[in-house]
């Protein structure tokens, strides 16, 4: 039997309220271009701005995580590793930031400023699939492996693969390319991100914003990166038509 009108906008509130329920995290990965203080600062932000996130680190980002702060990043202990990595300032200075690390509900789900780490060669991963909730992806910082890796589609990580599947599901998908110079291949495998639909954002970190110290230059590549998915901070000072106008407010 044909169903009601009533019956049918009934269903539709039930929809609409599961939708509203449903966890849809930004996925962030890291891979292993020098700049992980830039990872730090995008993670930061999205967490105080109550996004739910979903983290891949990749195992060439575990040696140069190790490398620049000292720190490990291990699947058993993600949480506390996390937290430590995240409190750490650019320049090095331990506890900088006041971090909480909270998970999904395991009952339900559900989130709101939450994340939830995948291991890099878990290949059956949520994020594997186009099936998977999400809003989009940010790579950062993005070696030039990962940015041929994605270009080409060759799904050889869990990070590569997710890339893959927000190009093809046309959701946001930021690159954070951190290498200089850059050759001849790794100009074109940016030019095919661009063309499938990805952001290409170099970082390159801008002096018009007033900057003072080596964490107000991470912010702003960081913030720049959250401007391209449409998230909301106030990472750095934005350009308001005012010659001279950050050495007046510093």
């Amino acid at each position: 039997m044909p169903r009601s009108a009533r019956e049918v906008g009934a269903a539709a509130v039930r929809l609409g309220a599961v939708r509203d329920s449903v966890r849809r995290p930004w996925i962030v990965g890291v891979s292993g271009a020098s700049g992980t203080p830039y990872a730090a600062s995008v993670l930061r932000a999205l967490l105080a701005a109550g996004e739910d996130v979903d983290l891949v680190v990749s195992r060439a980002s575990r040696l140069t995580l190790l490398d620049e702060t000292g720190h490990p990043f291990r699947d058993a202990h993600w949480r506390e590793d996390l937290r430590r990595w995240l409190a750490r300032g650019a320049d090095g200075t331990p506890d900088a930031y006041d971090v909480e690390i909270a998970e999904p509900d395991p009952e339900t789900g559900a989130g709101g400023g939450t994340v939830r780490h995948w291991p890099a060669g878990d290949l059956a991963a949520g994020p594997s699939s186009g099936s998977y909730p999400a809003r989009g992806m940010i790579v950062v910082p993005a070696s030039t492996a990962s940015v041929a890796g994605i270009a080409l589609g060759l799904s050889k990580d869990l990070l590569q693969r997710t890339a893959s599947v927000t190009l093809k599901e046309r959701r946001p998908l930021v690159v954070a390319v951190r290498e200089t110079p850059l050759g001849g291949q790794t100009l074109r495998h940016l030019v095919s991100l661009d063309a499938a639909g990805a952001v290409v954002l170099p970082a390159s970190p801008a002096f018009y914003a007033g900057a003072a110290h080596i964490q107000d230059l991470v912010d702003f590549v960081a913030g720049r990166a959250l401007d391209a998915l449409g998230v909301p901070h106030d990472l750095y000072r934005r350009w308001k038509g005012e010659l001279g106008g950050a050495q007046r407010q510093s």
